[in-house]
């Protein structure tokens, strides 16, 4: 009986458990006594309780299984079906009790006890979920992982770092196990241990990089700069064609006052194809904060960015922007603000300075276009009726720009220095219009709020 069971099972996508040896039943033979019916009973019960579940009747499936451990009660994956129905019908207490059930009568079964552990972690029971997976562990190194998981879950880091360690030394390191470590090295406050496992892998694998570059955030992130510095170094002797470590030197030279390897391992890092756009955006950021405190490198800078004049980095192009606008380059400054709004054409505050940039180099054309354009995108931003406006009156449409003007005053909120170019924007719109009487009232009305404030 118990064999057709599990052909019924492997029938209907359910997983067969070889790990068990059941009864062999004679198919050709008739039932010479009443056993034949009861097992056509319990097989046609069995049948029952896996449609039912499949087509979600999970209360319906429980019935049948029950019928069918009354008929035979030694069988585990009854049980462990049972277990199953109770979880979907939310009934967790019962549940339990099934799978446990089923793992009893089969001890060394990894399904049931993969089904009890998983059922523990739904239900956040860790303490029980160790308990399950400790047996689990055997069957495959997997569930290994699972329970130093657990034992972070549960505080027990001591228990967690033991077994992190045993599975680095069998298979080596992984950025897994290194994300849990890490989370108990910040849940301990253990720094040093941190480092010192580190300064391990270091010895033990001198060829790789990572754990070069992991030591180096670690002792920079404890204010441990020169030992982060000679780490650096070591690594650069090791492997001279390393990239990535120029993101940590190019600091170090900088805080070292080594502006010529600084300024090197910068040009390194913003060429290279290895490094993340956000981390050159962070290089280049320093980069120009330092030529701004020393102009004399502004060759360079100018070198660097050439270099990533065609990025596809959005913040990297604002930033460059934002450097030329500082230095009053204003050509220079649109040039990557245009190049860096391709990119990202919903950016407001690169939408404005290409705007402002537009109105100071007289693009008055260009202007007009993409503010409209902007104001149909921002009908509530009263800056960019204002360059409508502006622009227009330079473009000797003042009627245009009187509508315009009037319609941005509407949304401007206790900002009264953009009313005051608002009111001097619609003065000369009406003089050009000859209308001195209404340009007169403008120009008034803006000197009187300059005289307020």
């Amino acid at each position: 009986m118990k064999q057709k069971i599990y052909i019924l099972i492997l029938l209907f996508g359910i997983v067969v458990f070889p790990q068990v040896n059941y009864a062999q039943v004679d198919f050709n033979k008739k039932p010479d006594d009443d056993l034949g019916n009861v097992e056509d009973k319990f097989q046609e019960l069995f049948y029952e309780a896996l449609k039912q579940k499949g087509i979600e009747n999970y209360d319906r499936s429980v019935d049948a299984l029950l019928k069918c451990i009354e008929l035979d009660n030694s069988v585990p994956v009854l049980y462990f079906e049972l277990g199953k129905n109770y979880i979907k019908l939310k009934n967790f207490g019962a549940a339990e009790e099934a799978l446990k059930k089923a793992i009893s009568k089969e001890p060394d079964n990894e399904w049931f006890l993969d089904a009890l552990y998983g059922f523990y972690m739904e239900q956040s029971e860790f303490d029980k979920a160790i308990k399950t997976v400790k047996q689990l562990v055997k069957f495959h190194s997997d569930y290994k992982e699972n329970l130093a998981a657990l034992y972070v879950k549960t505080k027990e880091y001591k228990e967690a770092l033991k077994i992190l360690d045993e599975l680095d030394a069998e298979f080596g390191i992984s950025v897994e196990r290194d994300f849990m470590r890490n989370q108990i090295y910040e849940a301990t406050g253990r720094k040093k241990d941190q480092i010192k496992n580190l300064e391990a892998r270091v010895e033990d694998n001198p060829d790789k990089e990572s754990n070069y570059l992991q030591l180096i955030f670690r002792y920079s992130e404890n204010n441990e700069q020169e030992k982060a510095f000679e780490t650096a170094k070591e690594l650069l002797k090791i492997n001279p064609n390393s990239q990535i470590v120029h993101l940590a030197l190019y600091k170090f030279y900088l805080d070292d006052n080594n502006a010529e390897k600084a300024i090197e391992s910068m040009k390194i890092v913003v060429k290279s194809p290895e490094i993340k756009p956000e981390a050159k955006l962070k290089v280049l950021t320093d980069f120009v904060q330092f030529v701004g405190d020393n102009p004399q490198y502004e060759a360079d800078l100018v070198e660097a960015t050439a270099l990533v004049s065609d990025s596809n980095n959005s913040k990297t192009l604002t930033e460059l922007g934002q450097y030329y606008l500082a230095k009053n380059n204003k050509p220079k400054a649109l040039e990557y603000f245009e190049s860096a709004l391709k990119i990202d054409a919903e950016n407001f505050s690169v939408l404005r300075n290409v705007l402002l940039l537009y109105i100071d180099l007289k693009k008055f054309d260009l202007a007009e276009k993409k503010s409209h354009e902007v104001i149909q995108k921002y009908p509530a931003q009263p800056l960019f009726y204002l360059i409508n406006g502006v622009a227009l009156n330079q473009l000797n449409q003042p009627q245009k720009a009187t509508d315009i003007l009037e319609m941005g005053l509407d949304f401007i909120i206790d900002d009264n220095k953009m009313e005051i170019d608002f009111y001097n924007q619609l003065s000369i719109s009406y003089g050009l219009l000859s209308n001195t009487a209404k340009a007169k009232t403008f120009s008034d009305k803006a000197k009187q709020l300059e005289t307020s404030n």
